[in-house]
């Protein structure tokens, strides 16, 4: 929560006047999205961006709905599409893809190609450290 407290903080500067922008993820506070607050937020603001709303009073990720089922049924469709073969446990290779949906497919199709990877680093055999020799006293 400081990034968001710092964000509206520049925010109340750049605007010359407290909260006459709100961002986001300041809205969110107000809203509940975040949970609770250890204290009691500012009645008018949390109005104000309630837009006649009620704030989350639940658990915030309870208002999620799920997305597993839908997201496996699309990564197995592409990946039947583009000839992919996934794992046994195809839950991992779903969850390759949820965690990067940029690349993750491309990973699944070329993961048992080493030349679409970089290459490993080669380690130069390391010298053994001679031993100083101490000063005549």
């Amino acid at each position: 929560t400081s990034q968001i407290v710092g964000t509206q903080a520049v925010l109340n500067v750049l605007t010359g006047e407290r909260y006459k922008t709100i961002a986001k993820e300041t809205a969110g506070i107000l809203k509940g999205e975040y949970g609770h607050t250890p204290v009691p937020v500012n009645a008018a603001l949390q109005a104000r961006v309630l837009e006649g709303g009620a704030p989350v009073t639940c658990r915030p990720a309870d208002l999620l709905k799920p997305e597993l089922a839908e997201l496996e049924a699309d990564v197995r469709r592409q990946a039947q599409e583009k000839g992919i073969t996934l794992a046994g446990n195809a839950i991992d290779d779903v969850l390759t893809v949820a965690l990067f949906p940029q690349i993750g497919l491309k990973f699944l199709e070329n993961r048992h190609n080493p030349a679409a990877f970089e290459p490993l680093p080669q380690a130069e055999a390391a010298q053994p450290v001679a031993k100083a020799e101490k000063p005549a006293a």
